[in-house]
């Protein structure tokens, strides 16, 4: 196969539909502050997601900022070192202290008991994320941040759709955020959400991405301008009938990577629970460098090499980062490891069954080679 296979796809809404509500931003020239694209993006992922409070802004990164910003904390925040550098950019410009501790490598989620461990009177809260979408463990982090007086914010950007035991994952915590960005399961080119559980506190979020002026044009909190826009909004608003659609094939392709996969020694994929209602957005895999004869980043080059793009997330560690090293951190092993041989392989709802079986064909000859090799 001669086309590029990339770890992800976007998905595109109709150009058709796109248009029509292009057309109508144009007409109106409203183009940003609440217009009515945004307003019905708001009340379509509210009923989607089964939420029940919701603010759209401009980008992930900045609604994690305000999200944080919004709780009004000071001291130290436990999370993990395997996530994207934004989890810990929006603690830093929080003037935040984080904390690392470890994963558990069942889930590569944060490890509870590790967490506690962490806690201290300096502690104000916890941030952590569901990596791959695949949920932490939210009822032990509730009983935690309940006995020690904590606040949570998930970092839910991976979490788009994903419910536990049939509730929207997105309702634990005092705060969860997702990510629309364009590598997401459902995208609005740049953007994200902030999952709250009152008005009061939705409001005060809407106040913060309008630079901190409230809807009576007083200024009441220091904010930043991080407004979704209109051309974003509707461009999730056409995206949005085909994420359904685009999940289901997500999972056929997950399924049929996990069979073929499943007898290749030297290679783990990451559990998966019953309970958990996925949305498959990302496909990674655990190399054992010393049965499958090859590194990660050995195997990834050869992939390269073969036009397949795969993605060692999250590797290196944030904690390894000379911008990160003076953070505190407590033993990193499980997430040492994890790092240092993950891969994702592509995956995406345009995925063919013939595309999966051609990746992981390259998997088992570069196998054999490295093998006949030895």
């Amino acid at each position: 196969m001669k086309n590029n296979h990339y770890v992800t796809s976007p998905l595109l809404p109709s150009k058709d539909e796109l248009s029509e509500y292009i057309n109508e931003i144009f007409d109106s020239a409203y183009l940003t502050n609440g217009g009515k694209f945004v307003k019905s993006l708001e009340k379509k992922l509210s009923g989607f997601l089964e939420v029940e409070f919701i603010s759209l802004f401009s980008s992930g990164t900045l609604a994690l900022a305000l999200a944080i910003k919004s709780q009004n904390l000071t001291g130290e925040v436990i999370t993990t070192p395997f996530t994207h550098v934004s989890t810990i950019q929006a603690l830093y410009w929080n003037n935040l202290k984080p904390v690392f501790v470890d994963m558990e490598k069942s889930t590569l989620n944060i490890c509870t008991s590790a967490l506690e461990k962490a806690i201290n009177p300096e502690t104000c809260a916890i941030l952590p994320v569901h990596i791959f979408g695949n949920p932490c463990s939210v009822k032990e982090i509730e009983k935690l941040s309940n006995k020690y007086n904590l606040k949570v914010i998930y970092d839910a950007a991976h979490c788009f759709g994903v419910k536990i035991d049939g509730q929207s994952v997105l309702n634990y915590g005092d705060l969860s955020v997702l990510s629309f960005h364009a590598t997401k399961v459902f995208n609005t080119i740049e953007g994200g959400a902030v999952i709250s559980h009152d008005k009061v506190t939705k409001e005060f979020l809407d106040t913060l991405a309008n630079s901190g002026i409230d809807k009576n044009s007083c200024l009441t909190g220091h904010g930043l301008s991080s407004k979704m826009n209109e051309v974003q909004a509707a461009f999730g608003i056409a995206s949005l009938n085909l994420v359904n659609n685009a999940i289901e094939n997500r999972k056929v392709s997950t399924i049929r990577y996990r069979e073929l996969i499943k007898n290749i020694q030297g290679i783990h994929t990451v559990d998966t629970y019953d309970n958990i209602t996925h949305n498959y957005i990302y496909f990674p895999i655990i190399i054992e460098p010393n049965t499958f004869g090859a590194t990660a980043s050995e195997i990834q080059n050869y992939l390269s090499y073969n036009q397949v793009y795969a993605k060692r997330y999250f590797h290196p560690l944030i904690s390894e980062s000379n911008l990160f090293k003076s953070c505190r951190k407590y033993d990193l092993t499980n997430c040492k490891e994890i790092s240092d041989n993950i891969l994702c392989l592509p995956l995406s709802h345009k995925l063919t069954m013939s595309e999966i079986e051609y990746i992981v064909d390259l998997l088992i000859k570069f196998k054999d080679n490295r093998t006949r090799t030895d």
